[in-house]
């Protein structure tokens, strides 16, 4: 039988991958928690949370993020132009995850591995904003395979960040 490892016992190679993660008008702590957390799994460059107002003393944020609120980078923006004076400085592959009439899975994105990813992710209930998503040279979605046509933001960024650092990865 198999026995299972503990944190200290863990010897996970450590790589930062080149995205920056855009949060679209996140309301909830926990979903923002939760995000800390992923973006911590995959070692992400930062958060940039666009037009919110998550306090990270939530003791739900907290409870969530398991203290990656400590050790990831996250920074708040009232407005879309503050985010793109901050990153015109380097050229980024624009992504949204949405479901839309020109969106495809995920699985098929093909990435420019000289270029940095800003990945996009949307508000709980109606997504990402259409400024985003014009802002976005490709759109990608979750293919789903219930009734549901979505799923909470931070299992789907969980999954898109995946197949991205696998891609990366792949790439070298």
């Amino acid at each position: 039988m198999s026995k299972q490892l503990t944190h200290t016992e863990i010897d996970f190679k450590k790589e930062k991958f080149p995205i920056v993660l855009i949060t679209d008008r996140i309301s909830s702590p926990a979903n923002l928690g939760s995000l800390l957390r992923i973006a911590d799994a995959f070692h992400i460059e930062k958060i940039m949370v666009l037009d919110s107002v998550i306090d990270l003393n939530s003791n739900r944020l907290k409870r969530t993020a398991r203290s990656t609120e400590k050790m990831v980078c996250i920074d708040f923006y009232e407005n879309l132009e503050e985010i793109l004076q901050e990153l015109s400085e380097e050229e980024y592959q624009w992504i949204s995850l949405e479901i839309t009439e020109d969106s495809f899975p995920v699985s098929e994105l093909k990435l420019d591995p000289s270029k940095k990813i800003a990945l996009i992710v949307g508000e709980e209930r109606s997504g990402v904003h259409e400024d985003l998503l014009a802002l976005s040279k490709n759109v990608v979605h979750i293919p789903m395979f219930g009734n549901n046509s979505s799923m909470n933001v931070a299992q789907a960024a969980g999954i898109c960040l995946y197949e991205m650092t696998k891609k990366i990865i792949d790439h070298r």
